[in-house]
């Protein structure tokens, strides 16, 4: 075999292999924009809708396996150097998990036991009304009254 046809074979068998990730990419994509449509018509706090996202996140990090493997060329890397990309990728989902987490347990102590403290999305804001004539309703707006912490 001369070094030309072996050339020509890598090439043939490269554009292959990217038709064919491209392909797969494009499937997953299909199937996670099919569940999001599928999700508006579904009742909110459902296990539909949570299965729905559980897949969705699955399909997205099977996806990124592809996109790092095929694209970024870490599929035919050795294990160390692909181990010294992951590691750091799970510490960091793990660290805005944790900080998600601790967050939402401050807001929910806060809201239960601080008397003085009420949550700004929870206060009802009376609207104002406006007299017609004065000012046009695209450029009128609502003034908000700030709460009140008693």
């Amino acid at each position: 075999m001369e070094q030309s046809e072996v050339v020509q074979l890598e090439h043939h068998e490269n554009k292959n292999e990217v038709r064919n990730v491209t392909i797969v990419l494009t499937v997953l994509t299909l199937i996670e924009l099919g569940l999001g449509f599928a999700m508006m018509k579904m009742t909110p706090g459902s296990f539909g809708v949570m299965a729905s996202k559980i897949t969705i996140i699955v399909l997205m990090l099977a996806k990124a396996y592809y996109i790092v493997g095929y694209f970024m060329h870490l599929k035919h890397e050795v294990r160390n150097l692909i181990m010294t990309i992951i590691v750091p990728l799970a510490l960091f989902i793990w660290f805005i998990a944790a900080f998600l987490y601790d967050g939402n347990s401050f807001r929910n102590l806060r809201n239960n036991n601080d008397r003085h403290f009420k949550e700004q999305s929870e206060i009802k804001v009376e609207k104002k009304e406006h007299k017609s004539g004065s000012h046009n309703d695209a450029t009128h707006k609502e003034e908000v009254k700030p709460a009140v912490h008693q």
